[in-house]
């Protein structure tokens, strides 16, 4: 165990699935403990059991952040409500056996290339690659086994803006059939100001694709809130991409004017659910964020929960970004403290290059997600919570 304060142990009960809020005044502070064991692989006798580790970090307002370097996973994340009380805002499970018998992408990064590729398939530099239909007959955020079902290497420290836990791993060349070996950190940053910053890097060795996202479902009346259909939305973006019944984007850029993806103008998100139609229903698309060329994360959405008062502001470097309603929830995934996630039960923000954009040669200036030798892919997201005035 590793802790900035002598005093972090008798503050904070941190045995996997249980939790207490610090006391006050205990300062940022960071702490790793064992989250569980990834038993050794049937087939492979050379390969035993996989420790993972679970690093918790706490700022001065006491909000809490728990992730895993199984997938880099953000399992938790405690913030205030209006009258000061806390809840955990992200849906999860207790322990590792719910992560690793799989799930929707709960609290992941995905990658090496984040939503869909069509018809799992993509030429670069002359040579077509073939990747593995996860989603058939296409892949998505990765393929069979991407980012999140990786074991990462984390490191736990302070920073002058707060406690950070960096991740790092080599995606090896031909990985899911990916080109060229792809060097990855990912690096949550919980400030003082109650920002959950994520910055990726990335290098590689061959032109390969990356495009990262993170995948957490939030739900701001709590983990266990029951549905999203009551918090207001806002979203910077005048123009989303159309795409097909497989959530395939058409090449088009259109405007969401007179259409049930409006959220130029706060409105609750069940307001027009319905007529977004889908299959199932809801809202999964990828929106053109009004944004700037600072290079700098800009004022992506907002989301604000009435009854907690809860809000959540995104904001990123990256062109879109994919609202998702939990439409394929269904009740099937038991999460922490035996919650059933039922549809439309949390909500996705995820920052991102647009879905399929090797294959559209017409988004080749807007939405690049080629990486070649020489080149450094970043991105930084900010997750910043605060409460209704």
């Amino acid at each position: 165990m590793r802790s900035t304060l002598p005093a972090l142990c008798a503050t904070l009960a941190l045995t996997t699935g249980a939790f207490a809020q610090p006391k006050a005044g205990t300062g940022p502070a960071f702490e790793e403990t064992k989250f569980g064991v990834i038993p050794a692989p049937a087939d492979n006798n050379k390969k035993g059991p996989t420790n993972v580790s679970q690093y918790t970090l706490t700022n001065k307002n006491n909000v809490v952040l728990k992730c895993i370097d199984y997938g880099a996973i953000i399992t938790e994340l405690h913030v205030p409500d209006k009258n000061g009380k806390f809840a955990d805002v992200v849906l999860g499970f207790d322990n590792l056996d719910g992560y690793l018998k799989g799930h929707p992408y709960f609290g992941t990064n995905a990658g090496r290339c984040a939503n869909r590729i069509a018809n799992a398939k993509f030429t670069l530099e002359g040579k077509e690659y073939k990747l593995f239909a996860n989603n058939e007959p296409h892949t998505l955020h990765g393929g069979k086994e991407g980012f999140d079902k990786k074991v990462w290497q984390g490191k736990a420290s302070l920073t002058a803006t707060g406690p950070s836990v960096t991740f790092k791993r080599t995606s090896p060349d031909g990985e899911e059939g990916y080109p060229g070996a792809l060097a990855v950190e990912v690096t949550y940053t919980l400030t003082d100001n109650n920002e959950l910053v994520i910055d990726y890097r990335a290098t590689t060795n061959k032109a390969t694709l990356c495009n990262l996202a993170h995948h957490s479902y939030f739900n701001l009346a709590g983990h266990n809130g029951g549905d999203i259909k009551g918090h207001e939305a806002t979203i910077a973006a005048k123009n989303y991409t159309p795409a097909d019944e497989t959530l395939i984007p058409t090449g088009k850029i259109a405007p969401v004017a007179g259409t049930a993806f409006d959220f130029t103008k706060a409105k609750t998100v069940g307001a027009d659910l319905e007529k977004a139609g889908g299959k199932p229903v809801g809202f999964d698309l990828n929106y053109v964020l009004d944004k700037g060329t600072t290079g700098r994360p800009e004022l992506a959405a907002r989301v604000v929960e009435p009854k907690s008062g809860r809000v959540l502001e995104v904001l990123s470097t990256e062109p879109g970004l994919q609202f998702y309603t939990g439409n394929f929830l269904d009740g099937t995934n038991k999460g922490k403290g035996g919650a059933e996630y039922k549809q439309y039960n949390g909500f996705c923000m995820e920052a991102q290059k647009f879905p399929d954009s090797i294959n559209k040669a017409e988004w080749k200036d807007k939405s690049n997600v080629v990486l070649k030798p020489g080149e450094t892919y970043k991105q930084t997201t900010v997750y910043q919570f605060s409460v209704a005035k």
